[in-house]
C-alpha cells in the first residue's frame, strides 16, 4: 500500500498528473479572527494588526498577511490533492506572488493546474510535476489574489521504470 501525503491510501500517482490537468481545490472564506491572530504571531505589520491605522490607509481596513493567504492555499492543496496523492515531498517553489490584498470575509476559490511533468533525475522511483496554484476572490472586486508555481515529487505507479 502506498500512502498519500496525509497517510491515507494513495490513488493518484505521477502518471495521473499530466500537463493541462486542473483541480478545483474548493473555496475558503477568510476568517477575520484567524487572519489577525496569524498576523499578531507571525507578521505583525500595522496593516495586518492595527484596525485604526489600516482604516485610515489606502487599504481602508486590515489586510491579510500574504503568508496567511499562502497557508490557506497549502491547506486546500493538502485537502484537495495531497490527501489522495502518492506525494514524496517538494524540491521547491519557483514563484509566489500576492496579486491583490485579501480581507476578512473574502471568499477565495482555489485551483491547481499541472504545467509540466518529467521523470525525476534525483529520485528514480518518482516523477517531478510543476504545478501552478491560483486563489481567486469571488467577492467584489473579483480578481486573482495569489499565484504560486512549484514542483512536487510524486511516486510512480510502476517504480521499476
Amino acid at each position: 500500500m502506498t500512502r498519500s501525503g496525509t497517510g491515507a491510501t494513495a490513488d493518484l500517482y505521477w502518471e495521473d498528473l499530466r500537463p493541462g490537468r486542473r483541480f478545483d481545490l474548493g473555496v475558503t472564506v477568510i476568517d477575520g479572527d484567524e487572519m489577525v491572530a496569524f498576523a499578531r504571531r507571525f507578521d505583525p505589520q500595522w496593516y495586518h494588526v492595527d484596525e485604526k491605522l489600516a482604516a485610515d490607509s489606502e487599504f481602508g481596513a486590515l489586510i491579510a498577511s500574504g503568508f496567511f493567504t499562502v497557508s490557506l492555499f497549502m491547506r486546500a492543496y493538502v485537502d484537495g490533492l495531497l490527501s489522495r496523492a502518492a506525494a514524496a515531498a517538494s524540491p521547491g517553489m519557483e514563484e509566489l506572488r500576492w496579486l491583490a490584498p485579501v480581507r476578512a470575509g473574502d471568499r477565495l476559490a482555489v485551483t491547481l493546474e499541472v504545467l509540466e511533468q518529467a521523470p525525476s533525475r534525483a529520485k528514480p522511483d518518482c516523477g517531478t510535476v510543476t504545478l501552478q496554484g491560483t486563489m481567486t476572490r469571488l467577492t467584489e472586486p473579483a480578481e486573482d489574489v495569489l499565484r504560486t508555481r512549484f514542483r512536487g515529487w510524486f511516486l510512480r505507479r510502476d517504480r521499476t521504470v
